[in-house]
């Protein structure tokens, strides 16, 4: 079976970022099936050119047996107008490419991480006769409404034409998100044309690691540095711990926040704290691996009602380290694998007095509490069965198709 995958953001592990197409093309392609994916590789958390082109406007590489097509798109800064103009161009690029290719698909999936990226999958699949699958990740519009941007904004009415089109046309619905069936239900598409296929993680990289926790008590992030992720809570928490306790917080990523989080450490004098640069996904399994405790916080926010599926969630779980969870999401893997524990969002005693509940309470206890991380994981969201149900899923549209 050849599978195209239209992924905008779409990274490889020697970037920073989630690697979910990455890690199911690559199980697939040892199954032996073909997968190429479509990316720009204009990063969209660091706002910087991964790939040199010289005269051509799109690349072909080859990852781990995966193939990637690289395409170049205008940069941009912020969430204004030139970020809008950077998806219509992964659109009118990606469809231009693909039809140049020699071996057509068998299928295609069109990833929401913006709905022109799905459009014009949904648009290939028309003129190459193949079946057209949707993946929901972030809900568009319902994500920018919840943001607090107008119902009634030209963008947003015509992202929401867009949303109901392309769920009326697409084959088969993916999406990560448990709860998102909820919505997409109400557009008329049936419970069992939507399935849900987590957001996990490759458990070998862990496993393979022996690494021991520091001697100093390491509380460690990583990931965006957004409105969405509650960082300055955590910093309100280390900010009240400084020279009390021996924590250390270790905050790894990018993001627009970045910036005013390094003032406010310095302002405030705070030696307790450091704020990294993203590195690279195959480097995570150590960083994580070496702390003590692992931190997840969310805003108190209607965004998440129809659940999470957040990489590093799945990351910290395979570290098997102990978590704190901060958010109200009606999914909690922290809570279901015993691996840590969870508190209200926003909650800067709740989580003060969590970090220094598991700071007295030792290594060994904590291992003996909340030691179950990886195990649960490997059972509930390894790569490999998540994979599973995805190709069980493209293998019986081509079979109909056929």
């Amino acid at each position: 079976m050849n599978i195209w995958i239209f992924n905008h953001h779409a990274l490889t592990p020697d970037m920073s970022g989630g690697t979910r197409h990455y890690d199911f093309a690559k199980e697939l392609v040892k199954r032996g099936h073909s997968v190429t994916i479509f990316a720009s590789s204009f990063h969209y958390a660091k706002h910087e050119e991964m790939k040199k082109y010289d005269d051509a406007y799109f690349l072909e590489e080859i990852y781990d047996g995966v193939k990637f097509v690289w395409i170049q798109t205008r940069p941009y800064q912020g969430n204004g107008l030139g970020r809008v103009l950077n998806m219509l161009d992964y659109m009118i690029k990606v469809q231009k490419i693909a039809l140049t290719c020699k071996e057509k698909a068998d299928v295609i999936i069109g990833s929401s991480v913006h709905l022109f990226a799905v459009y014009a999958a949904y648009k290939i699949s028309k003129k190459l006769h193949i079946p057209f699958v949707m993946e929901v990740r972030d809900i568009w519009p319902q994500t920018l409404i919840d943001m607090g941007v107008s119902k009634w904004h030209p963008f947003v009415l015509l992202l929401a034409v867009l949303e109901k089109f392309l769920y009326k046309k697409a084959d088969k619905i993916i999406t990560n998100l448990p709860y998102a069936y909820k919505h997409i239900e109400t557009f008329g598409v049936k419970r069992e044309d939507i399935i849900w296929i987590s957001n996990g993680v490759d458990t070998s990289p862990f496993k393979a690691l022996h690494v021991k926790h520091s001697e100093k008590f390491i509380l460690t992030y990583t990931g965006s540095m957004g409105q969405a992720n509650a960082l300055e809570t955590l910093l309100e928490v280390a900010k009240r711990l400084d020279k009390k306790l021996p924590i250390y917080f270790r905050l790894i990523g990018d993001g627009v926040l970045k910036a005013s989080f390094k003032k406010y450490i310095l302002e405030n004098a705070l030696n307790n704290v450091s704020i990294e640069d993203a590195v690279p996904k195959e480097e995570i399994a150590h960083i994580l691996m070496s702390s003590s405790v692992l931190y997840v916080g969310l805003k108190n926010s209607p965004l998440y009602r129809f659940g999470i599926s957040l990489n590093k969630i799945y990351d910290y779980l395979a570290a098997n380290r102990t978590i704190i969870f901060a958010s109200d999401a009606p999914n909690n893997p922290v809570k279901d694998a015993q691996a840590g524990v969870s508190i209200e969002p926003e909650n800067v005693t709740a989580l003060e007095k969590a970090i220094v509940t598991l700071y007295k309470m030792g290594e060994n206890e904590r291992t003996l509490r909340y030691g179950n991380g990886l195990n649960y994981v490997e059972k509930n969201f390894s790569i490999q069965s998540l994979t599973d149900k995805l190709e069980n899923l493209l293998n019986g549209l081509v079979c109909k198709k056929k």
